[in-house]
């Protein structure tokens, strides 16, 4: 069995700085939106690049719920299965975006960030190496999850600005499955059912 990893209070400091640095990117990339451009659909996007910016803002809330709810299960039994681990539901789900404003959708992330800053203070050390496992991602630390936010801002502030990002998230079996379909699948399904 590997040693797990020691993190130091500056790791932590540098995760809540590098957060509020991509999440300020973010911010910034939204409000400066204009017009119709945060319900546009970009051109020739595959995927979860399909999203609209506003769209891609109701994913990265549900998103944070649902990583925090892996740490949540990851701090009370390091090594967990995360699979079935659920975030609770935000008010805005992706489908609903297109309905809202820019503003309420940041206000959204704002609020939720705060919490999860508040969650990460509340972290020992210790904690910080406890792991959860996903089948998309593996097992990753607490802190390797967590570091996820900033990097997953950083790819959704280049979406919006309709330029390629520099990051790329590393899945376990090597591509990303088509989240934009399989939510498009399940409110279908969802809606049958009503």
């Amino acid at each position: 069995m590997a040693t797990p990893p020691t993190y130091t209070q500056d790791d932590v400091n540098d995760l809540l700085s590098k957060m509020a640095l991509e999440r300020g990117k973010l911010i910034a990339a939204a409000e400066a939106l204009r017009g119709d451009d945060a319900d546009r659909v970009p051109v020739d996007a595959v995927g979860e690049e399909q999203w609209t910016a506003k769209e891609q803002l109701a994913h990265l809330w549900e998103m944070e719920r649902g990583y925090i709810a892996w740490c949540r299960a990851g701090q009370a039994q390091s090594g967990v299965d995360a699979t079935d681990v659920r975030g609770e539901p935000v008010d805005i789900p992706i489908e609903r975006a297109p309905q809202h404003s820019v503003r309420e959708l940041l206000d959204a992330l704002i609020e939720e960030r705060a919490k999860t800053n508040d969650y990460i203070r509340s972290l020992t050390l210790e904690e910080f190496a406890h792991t959860a496992s996903t089948p998309g991602f593996g097992e990753l630390t607490l802190m390797q999850w967590l570091r996820s936010f900033y990097r997953h801002d950083r790819m959704h502030t280049a979406q919006i600005q309709g330029r390629q990002s520099d990051y790329r998230p590393q899945y376990q079996g090597g591509t990303e499955a088509n989240q934009r379909q399989m939510r498009i699948d399940q409110v279908a399904a969802r809606e049958s059912r009503e």
